[in-house]
């Protein structure tokens, strides 16, 4: 996906959310039971389906704080991710494979 077609796409995705797309924000995914339970989810949809990765996977537009956590010592971003190439902003989870922004959050987070 050329550079054109991904800030397109990252737009659209954008527009989803903003639209109120209900997506699966918690429980979050910090098991592997439960990342696996996630990622063969992921791994039933089709590769564009991208309506359906952001909502199994949890995507919000704003960083996600653990409830309880006063001050926010552990900011879940995409920026802060793992799986997030900065000077793409793109998530490289094979089971996502999309263009995201750093400030986005998902469920399947990792530093």
């Amino acid at each position: 996906m050329v550079q054109m077609e991904q800030d397109a796409l990252r737009k659209h995705l954008r527009t989803l959310l903003e639209e109120g797309l209900q997506t699966e924000v918690e429980p979050r995914a910090y098991t592997s039971e439960d990342i696996n339970h996630l990622v063969h989810r992921l791994q039933s949809l089709r590769p564009d389906d991208y309506e359906g990765k952001l909502q199994i996977a949890g995507f919000q537009l704003d960083p996600y704080r653990p409830p309880g956590e006063v001050g926010g010592d552990i900011v879940q971003s995409c920026e802060t991710c793992m799986y997030y190439v900065v000077h793409r902003q793109y998530c490289e989870l094979p089971e996502l494979a999309i263009p995201v922004e750093k400030d986005w959050s998902c469920r399947l987070w990792r530093i």
